[in-house]
C-alpha cells in the first residue's frame, strides 16, 4: 500500500470513527447536566475530540490527494505521512483523555507538534516542487 493509500484510508476510518463517537455522545445530548453540564470541561473536551477525529481525518484525506494529485515524492513527504497520522491520534486521545483527567491537558504538545510538522513539511514539499 502507498503512503497516500494508507493515509487516505486513515482519513476514512478517522471519519468513521467521528461518527461513531457522535453516535455514543449524541445519546445523552439532551440532558442537561450530562458530564457536568453544556459548559463543563469534560463535556467540552469530549466535544472537541469527537470534532478533532474529522478535522485531523480531513487533514490525512487533503495530504493523500496533494500527494496523488501532484505527485509529490522525497524524504519530506515521507515524513509527513506518519506525522499526520500520529497527530490525528494524539489529538483525539488526548481530548478524550484531558477530559477524563484535567491534568492530562499537558499532553497537547504531542498532537499539536505532529500535526504543525506533517502540515509544513507536506507545504515544504510542495514549494519546493514548484
Amino acid at each position: 500500500m502507498t503512503m497516500a493509500m494508507v493515509n487516505l484510508s486513515f482519513a476514512w476510518a478517522w471519519f468513521l470513527a467521528g461518527a461513531v463517537s457522535g453516535a455514543v455522545q449524541g445519546m445523552w445530548f439532551h440532558n442537561d447536566h450530562w458530564m457536568g453540564g453544556y459548559g463543563s470541561w469534560p463535556r467540552r473536551l469530549t466535544r472537541l475530540g469527537h470534532i478533532a477525529f474529522f478535522g485531523t481525518g480531513l487533514l490525512n484525506l487533503s495530504f493523500a490527494l496533494t500527494v496523488m494529485v501532484v505527485d509529490l515524492r522525497g524524504s519530506l513527504v515521507q515524513w509527513a505521512s506518519p506525522l499526520l497520522i500520529i497527530g490525528a491520534v494524539a489529538m483525539s486521545s488526548v481530548c478524550y483523555l484531558a477530559a477524563w483527567r484535567k491534568p492530562l491537558r499537558h499532553l497537547f504538545f504531542i498532537p499539536v507538534v505532529s500535526l504543525l510538522l506533517g502540515v509544513g513539511l507536506t507545504a515544504a514539499s510542495l514549494l519546493l516542487k514548484g
